[in-house]
């Protein structure tokens, strides 16, 4: 039988639903995702996917990625100090074998982690339910006993959501998930027990998408941020996530860009600098079970009511 949608999620305008208002009446919940990741050299094979383009060993995609690790993300810890915001961070959880030092310099910081797999070589589509629940598990444990919290949020790695990751990470007692893209607020999800948002995260204003398939300049780079900013402000209501890669807006040539998006940002006033998991905790607090009131009847409340 034909799937017409994932199921996931209900359908809803949001210019019906109940108003979202943020911390001390901000227009825009804004957290900043950098995402550290690590890539194998020779992960394990994969029945449909190839995690190199170039053929074994590519040393060339291996030591790009590497340059975020070594030198990128720590240009990227100075922007955002700079600008006093926090990152939550889409974390390989191999990373904290592997390079410790990050995990110490963003935990200091009072960053999240939320896990994006154990490397971003090895992907959930092809697993069973019983190797993903290990990946998950894997991935709780060890940001538990790194960085010293639970994970409240999960990104999969290389986006390859399963048909029943929502449901696990439910279970599981995550909060929210980063791996759907269909809306500018949290939502709530359709899981089988226990419950579960989608927090928004981003395509278009992440640098993966503007440097590695638009092939954007810094400066469009930066000014696709500010217009996303700027739409989403005058809306209010609404997430902003700006995803980073340290081995591409860590580059000497587009950190500026970076830095040029983020002042324009915390100098229009109205934004609440905020972790994925500190949305989701307003969330639920605050919008919630009037969403989920909201969609059992959607004539109870609308938008401005």
């Amino acid at each position: 039988m034909a799937v017409s949608d994932p199921g996931y999620y209900a359908y809803s305008p949001i210019i019906d639903r109940p108003l979202l208002a943020w911390p001390d009446g901000a227009r825009v919940a804004l957290w900043i995702a950098p995402n550290l990741e690590f890539y194998e050299l020779d992960p394990p094979d994969h029945p449909t996917r190839r995690p190199w383009s170039r053929p074994f060993p590519d040393v060339l995609g291996y030591s790009l990625r590497d340059y975020g690790n070594r030198v990128g993300v720590w240009r990227l810890l100075e922007v955002l100090d700079r600008h006093g915001l926090r990152g939550s961070v889409a974390l390989n959880v191999a990373l904290c074998q592997h390079h410790p030092e990050l995990i110490e310099a963003c935990r200091i910081r009072g960053w999240e982690f939320f896990p994006h797999g154990v490397y971003n070589t090895r992907y959930l589509d092809g697993l069973d339910e019983a190797q993903e629940r290990a990946v998950i598990e894997d991935c709780v444990t060890t940001v538990e006993r790194h960085a010293g919290e639970r994970p409240a949020g999960w990104l999969s790695p290389a986006l390859t959501t399963s048909e029943r990751t929502v449901n696990l990470l439910a279970e599981y007692g995550f909060k929210y998930t980063a791996d759907l893209f269909h809306d500018d607020q949290p939502f709530p999800l359709r899981v089988r027990r226990g419950r579960l948002i989608s927090v928004p995260y981003a395509l278009e204003t992440n640098d993966g998408t503007a440097y590695g398939r638009r092939l954007l300049t810094p400066g469009q780079y930066a000014d696709t941020l500010i217009a996303q900013f700027e739409q989403l402000h005058a809306e209010g209501g609404r997430v902003m996530c700006i995803p980073l890669h340290p081995f591409l807006s860590g580059h000497p040539h587009r950190l500026g860009a970076l830095d040029r998006a983020l002042a324009h940002i915390v100098k229009t006033g109205g934004v609440w600098p905020a972790t994925g998991a500190e949305i989701a905790d307003w969330y639920y607090a605050h919008g919630y079970e009037r969403m989920v009131a909201h969609l059992a009847d959607p004539r109870a409340e609308r938008l401005g009511a």
